[in-house]
């Protein structure tokens, strides 16, 4: 099996697996019991707080919030931070185009309540202009909400200057940093996000369980009521599970120095031989900095949909975009809001590279699309 999907999720670590299988073998008891073995419990689970704050640079531990996946970190951040804004005379939104799905959710969420939203167009390299951005910050703005890394393209978004104009407009910013962590140095020492959200199975961690780092001067109503998490993620914590996004998390910062340059060339020597053997073949958003990990392949003409059934008979793992929209019959939204046509968007495949690539994978994976893209085009 040659698995390219990293992006939707990264198998998960072996060193990982076997804390949780030690993890859930014992007596897990409640963190917020208070006889010995909750106290055990809160403990852990205080640490694993602790190992989340120190990572992204946090102020303190209590600004980390565990939540059950990414996609509710997100939500939480940005129906929560505009549910409980000061200032009832901010009622717009502004996000990017190509946000991945929960994010575009939440504020359509808000939208359907009254908020005014403003969704800004990407560049036909993928990337979202920060003028462009920027100018839409007035002062009847409350959120803003830019994803680091798109997770389609690996495209890399300016979120620093953006982050940095909404500080000085005293808007608040979220950024969804899931696929930039491990990839870049995506910390609040790099960008002052009052809003930060990741999920830990991109890591190599197990699913069901995501984080927000939530800034102590930014309110955030909860989703979900409950005494837990300060008040704002109701809710009995898996301990368990915040442990194994701390091992994650942690592996995948000791080795970014090492895996960003291997694979980013492993990424390089992929498109290079895919351009050479299907001569056509589009690689989306090549022009912009992107995250070494990804590459968005376009095959005029193929059934992208056909195209990874094709490749997943031979054992071949590829996405054709968002994992959460999988399923779905309409092209994908950031691929036509970065201009291809609905026919060239689903002609599209995505290569998502992880700590388990090799070129001897990708060599495979080569010959098998130079086999598979003519059997899949449209002979008209």
């Amino acid at each position: 099996m040659i698995y390219l999907d990293y992006n939707a999720g990264a198998p998960l670590r072996p060193e990982v697996a076997a804390h949780l299988a030690r993890a859930f073998a014992e007596t897990a008891g409640n963190p917020s019991s208070v006889h010995q073995v909750g106290r055990t419990a809160r403990k852990r689970l205080d640490a694993a707080r602790e190992a989340v704050a120190r990572a992204f640079g946090a102020q303190s531990p209590r600004e980390v919030i565990f939540t059950g996946s990414g996609s509710e970190a997100a939500a939480l951040a940005i129906i929560g931070a505009y549910a409980a804004r000061s200032d009832r005379q901010r009622t717009t939104v502004v996000t990017s185009a190509i946000e991945h799905p929960c994010v575009l959710g939440a504020v359509k969420q808000l939208e359907a309540q009254g908020a005014v939203v403003v969704r800004v167009p990407p560049g036909p390299d993928g990337r979202i202009d920060a003028e462009a951005m920027i100018a839409h910050l007035g002062p009847h703005v409350a959120l803003c909400s830019l994803m680091w890394v798109n997770n389609e393209t690996g495209v890399i978004q300016p979120v620093e200057l953006v982050s940095r104009a909404c500080v000085a407009r005293g808007i608040v910013f979220h950024t969804d940093a899931v696929q930039a962590i491990g990839r870049l140095d995506a910390t609040l020492r790099e960008v002052p996000a009052d809003l930060l959200t990741f999920s830990a199975h991109k890591l190599g961690g197990p699913a069901g369980v995501g984080a927000l780092i939530n800034r102590r001067q930014v309110d955030v109503a909860a989703l979900v009521p409950g005494h837990q998490e300060n008040g704002r993620r109701g809710g009995t914590q898996s301990t368990a599970l915040a442990e194994g996004l701390v091992l994650a998390l942690e592996a995948s910062l000791a080795e970014r120095a090492r895996e960003v340059p291997r694979l980013t060339a492993l990424r390089d020597t992929l498109e290079r031989r895919v351009l050479e053997a299907l001569p056509g073949s589009k690689v989306t958003g090549m022009a912009a900095p992107r995250v070494g990990t990804t590459s968005n392949l376009c095959f005029p003409g193929a059934d992208g949909e056909g195209l990874l059934i094709a490749l997943d008979l031979e054992g071949v793992c590829v996405s054709t975009g968002a994992a959460c929209a999988s399923g779905s019959l309409t092209p994908s939204h950031v691929l036509t809001a970065m201009g291809l046509t609905p026919a060239e968007a689903q002609a599209s495949l995505r290569l998502s590279l992880g700590p388990g690539t090799t070129s001897a994978q990708l060599d495979e994976a080569v010959a098998a699309l130079a086999r598979l893209v003519p059997r899949v085009r449209d002979p008209g």
